[in-house]
């Protein structure tokens, strides 16, 4: 028993930042990542609750994604920047656990979220008859209730055994956050059958919902492609397009992150490519569904102009 600590010992985050000029620099840039993500989430969530023209089913599941991805990265940013500004690495036992439930819960969540909105625009183009019986509000509802559900479910499950398995004398966790797979070396265990389940758990939640999306988005850009209209053509390639930059920058470091066997991985890469869907996607999400949606910008200027009358 003497290699094992109690399990109120606190935990101690690497971090990603060295303490140095560069480290200060990339310090600054994160914050302004994560004001302009909380900004951009919440001028969107807003937006689609104050104007009625977008009170539809897609915008709804937009509106979920934007609650998801302004709690994902308040769940990781503020700690990394408390530690950093503090020269604190520190993580107490129980923070790091709900860190590591919140975590899991969103990243779960959001991957079954994205794929709902896949199916929303499969249903909006190639079915655009039965769109109003196919996509009522029961069913977009039980849609996000379900991912909450089961992002939640898998995080408590993931969380609860990763708090309960021996640790050796090292609580260093090379890592910005606490990652369930930099939290495994420390193990004082063989942990290769739980590391089969995060394997199962992965495939559930990030390759199953990506072959569906690809699969909608066959039938989609196939439906696009017999549309006789040029201008209909070009409106539903760009609201395809958009989801599918969505989907790449979420989907891509993930799956090359968890999909990898431990003896393939490195701390260093693991935290870099953490950095797009912790950071970046968080930020680049209201950004990219605004810039390039007419009704979005269009919902803007009417809200704007709303607000602008009622201070005359």
């Amino acid at each position: 028993m003497e290699n094992y600590n109690q399990t109120s010992t606190d935990f101690t985050l690497v971090g990603l930042l060295p303490s140095s000029r560069i480290g200060i620099s990339l310090f600054v840039i994160i914050i302004f990542i994560f004001l302009l993500a909380l900004l951009g989430n919440l001028s969107m969530i807003l937006l689609i609750l104050l104007d009625k023209h977008l009170h539809t089913p897609m915008y709804f599941l937009l509106c979920q994604l934007s609650l998801m991805d302004l709690n994902y990265i308040s769940t990781i940013v503020p700690k990394m920047a408390f530690n950093f500004m503090f020269r604190n690495k520190s993580i107490s036992f129980i923070g790091c656990g709900i860190q590591s439930f919140l975590f899991l819960t969103l990243a779960g969540a959001e991957g079954l979220l994205l794929a709902s909105m896949a199916y929303d625009r499969y249903v909006a183009i190639c079915c655009p008859l039965h769109y109003p019986i196919l996509m009522r509000k029961s069913v977009y509802v039980l849609m996000t209730a379900g991912s909450w559900m089961m992002g939640s479910i898998n995080s408590c499950a993931h969380t609860t055994y990763v708090l309960y398995i021996p640790y050796c004398q090292s609580r260093v966790i090379n890592h910005f956050f606490c990652d369930v797979p930099a939290m495994l070396t420390l193990a004082c265990m063989d942990t290769w059958v739980y590391e089969y389940t995060v394997f199962v758990s992965t495939t559930f939640f990030l390759v199953f919902p990506f072959i569906a999306i690809t699969c909608s988005y066959g039938r989609v850009f196939l439906a696009v492609y017999r549309m006789p209209s040029s201008e209909g053509r070009k409106k539903a390639y760009s609201t395809c397009s958009t989801h599918l930059t969505v989907v790449t920058f979420y989907y891509a470091p993930f799956v090359y992150t968890y999909l990898r066997p431990r003896s393939f991985r490195s701390p260093t890469e693991d935290k870099i490519l953490a950095i797009f869907y912790t950071v970046l996607t968080p930020m680049l999400n209201p950004i990219i569904y605004s810039l390039r949606n007419k009704e979005v910008m269009g919902a803007l200027r009417r809200v704007t102009q709303r607000m602008c009358s009622v201070k005359v």
